[in-house]
């Protein structure tokens, strides 16, 4: 719903700004990378084998055919069976699963704006037709919306309410602006877009406006000289964001069934408590300059409002408003249905039943494209299943089991792949050792990674085997150079959020553009083919050596004897956030007494030295049985630091460690039953979760103990 984060590395640390399918990722770097070239590590004969198969024309191919035709979730049916097709071509067991879920579809909206004066402005809430670019005058288009918003029609003045995080909510309360029975009109950026309007629904609002601001673009706009897409890398005027409006961080998923699979018979809940109930509407930032402009003059100016990322590039003052007289009328109707959605599956049976790892990818967009969001993704897992194929030729069979998905539904909220792993918990539960995910596996010349501790070395070891982009350099020496070392922290926002929060390790991947690179059209009318093979990724590299590296990564995890898992930086990892953790607490009036949290960490810190003395004995021995108890424990011990009870109010979110944040739905919070409870200033809550994390992080050194 990848990658396209911008990292901008400043003196003191890491920072970033990522917009990607759904989720915004914290990273964790030594500092500023100098550009470098390596020498790429040595290939055995099976991965040779694997990397010799991958061609940028064939990537070329699959992404052409899953970006010309109309693939929202629960219309690709044909899509899915095709790709199961192309699985069973190249020698996998294919099949595909079906769910019946909730969605939503769009079937009419109107905006549009009275001045005091009595005169009006009509937006056009469409994209623009590019003679250009084809897929942008298909009949079958697909109109501006948001998924999961509520019908319903709205008639008031409006006021800005910035990125729409609860922080700029209780300034506007600072500053006596009136929200009660007001429009919130909210730039794109910071928290989950479902999170803007339920703040504005909570702050008693009655609708709610979302536009793209090309403050977020970098330096690359038409204020800067550049040209709009199609002549230019600039954003076209009229790209509209489209998206979900599922309240992420309290679930996700089908919203009817939670943590249950969804079935024809299902039993259905409530959906009140993840979903909006006004109604909201996405536009363009050339439809929302006018509206913007209308409050120059009125409420409090946007420098004067003093928050992070209030103001952005447009010329406008982005004064809260509202401005005595002027209003918005605004009307969304929407399709409920419950529908069948469907997850392609592929399996390569390993000789150890009791191991397995997935891959993953969601195969569904929001408009015909989806170029980069997700079939750039899409396109490199068909081609990682070509690879593999010339090694299954060879009657090849890996050591642990492969299975790889083509989830349907992430864009409305993680469904598909959230529905199938509480269909099969309890078969991942005994087998899983790693998900990798991949979403927007392209769109720029940049990787970046964020994975949980135990796959950091792994992951960084592959990409040294992986050239890139044509050039004599290693993607760890691009990877090194844009991010500085950094691997993010899993909050939300893709397909890896339920098997993390059911103790599944796992990886997020792709590359994206920098600053100063083409302007990614996100769930745009204009991520499409034309703009990939022209601005994005021409010659379709970064997709041939994404594919190049999971596919390594994918190979290195199912076939190495012991498993390339570092529990010890577990322990490192788990250091920084109780830095942090210390950090907010010092920040907040009051005490909270940690140390039973400090001796948790001592605890599993002595015991991960047991575990590699234990396999470093079994290595030493040739102990195969031995091997197996270590490969087992590095499988289980994450399985412990999840809570039945899950986070307060949140019990989807069950990983006591890192979860994303409330009020953010992608970026993670670190220890975020104690990190909440101590921002909201309850200590007693705080306290409970201190206990509960300590007693998670005790059960997983006892799973390491020897």
């Amino acid at each position: 719903m990848l990658l396209n984060i911008r990292i901008q590395l400043l003196c003191a640390g890491l920072a970033t700004l990522c917009q990607a399918c759904v989720r915004e990722h914290q990273f964790s770097a030594s500092g500023l990378a100098k550009r470098q070239t390596s020498p790429l590590s040595p290939l055995s004969a099976d991965e040779k084998i694997l990397v010799d198969a991958v061609s940028n024309v064939t990537i070329s191919e699959w992404a052409y055919y899953y970006t010309h035709g109309y693939h929202v979730a629960g219309k690709n049916k044909t899509m899915a069976e095709w790709t199961a097709d192309r699985f069973r071509e190249n020698g996998w067991n294919a099949s595909v699963a079906s769910y019946n879920v909730y969605l939503n579809y769009p079937l009419n909206k109107s905006l549009s704006v009275t001045y005091a004066n009595g005169s009006t402005f009509q937006p056009l809430l469409e994209e623009a037709v590019l003679d250009a670019d084809d897929t942008t005058s298909y009949p079958n288009r697909v109109p501006t919306f948001h998924g999961y918003s509520a019908s319903g029609s709205a008639e008031a003045e409006y006021v800005y309410v910035g990125r729409g995080q609860q922080d700029d909510f209780a300034r506007l309360k600072e500053l006596g602006v009136p929200l009660e029975g007001k429009i919130a009109v909210s730039r794109y950026g910071g928290p989950f877009r479902g999170l803007k309007v339920k703040n504005a629904e909570a702050n008693g609002m009655v609708g709610a406006i979302l536009f793209t601001d090309t403050g977020d673009d970098g330096s690359v706009t038409e204020a800067n000289g550049y040209a709009a897409y199609p002549d230019g890398p600039a954003r076209n005027p009229t790209s509209v964001q489209r998206g979900s409006v599922q309240y992420l961080s309290i679930y996700p998923g089908d919203p009817t069934t939670p943590g249950y699979p969804s079935r024809n018979d299902s039993p259905r809940a409530d959906t009140s408590r993840v979903m909006p109930g006004i109604p909201s509407i996405p536009i363009s930032y050339v439809d929302a300059i006018p509206i913007l402009a209308a409050l120059d003059g009125h409420g409090t100016d946007g420098e004067a409002v003093n928050r992070t990322r209030w103001v952005g590039a447009l010329n406008v003052s982005y004064s809260t408003g509202p401005a005595p007289g002027t209003k918005i009328r605004m009307s969304n109707l929407m399709d409920n249905v419950y529908t069948d959605i469907w997850d392609t599956v592929g399996v390569i049976n390993g000789t150890n039943a009791d191991e397995t790892i997935v891959i993953g990818n969601h195969r569904d967009a929001w408009i015909v494209g989806g170029a980069a969001d997700p079939n750039s993704g899409t396109a490199i897992i068909v081609e990682l299943s070509r690879a593999f194929g010339k090694l299954l030729a060879r009657d090849w069979r890996p050591r642990r089991n492969i299975v790889l998905c083509s989830w349907d539904a992430e864009e409305y909220g993680l469904v598909g792949s959230t529905e199938w792993v509480e269909e099969y918990v309890p078969w991942l539960t005994e087998t899983a050792v790693s998900y990798l995910n991949i979403d927007v596996g392209a769109s720029g010349a940049w990787p970046s990674i964020a994975a949980t501790p135990e796959l950091h070395d792994i992951s960084i070891d592959v990409m040294k085997k992986v050239p890139w982009m044509d050039t004599n350099r290693t993607m760890y020496d691009a990877w090194l150079e844009y991010t500085g070392g950094g691997v993010g922290v899993l909050g939300s926002g893709s397909d890896y959020t339920a098997f993390v929060h059911r103790g599944i390790g796992a990886i997020d991947m792709g590359a994206g553009g920098g600053s100063g690179d083409p302007v990614y059209h996100y769930h745009s009318n204009y991520d499409t083919y034309h703009w990939m093979s022209t601005f994005g990724d021409p010659g379709f590299l970064a997709h041939k050596y994404m594919t190049k590296y999971l596919t390594l990564l994918a190979y290195n995890l199912a076939t190495d004897e012991i498993l390339p898992l570092n529990v010890s930086n577990w322990a490192t990892q788990m250091e920084t956030y109780y830095g942090n953790l210390q950090s907010t607490i010092s920040s907040k009036p009051g005490t909270l007494d940690t140390s039973l949290l400090r001796s948790a960490l001592d605890e599993f810190t002595s015991r991960t030295h047991e575990i590699e003395a234990l396999e470093k004995q079994a290595v030493d021995r040739g102990d195969s049985d031995l091997k197996v108890v270590v490969n087992h424990k590095k499988r289980d011990f994450q399985r412990a630091f999840v809570s039945q009870g899950g986070l307060p109010d949140r019990e989807f979110y069950r990983n006591l460690i890192f979860a994303p944040g409330i009020d953010t739905g992608y970026a993670a919070t670190t220890f975020p039953g104690i990190t909440e409870a101590v921002v909201a200033g309850n200590v007693s809550l705080a306290a409970e979760y201190v206990k509960r994390t300590a007693d998670t992080i005790l059960l997983a050194a006892n799973i390491i103990k020897t």
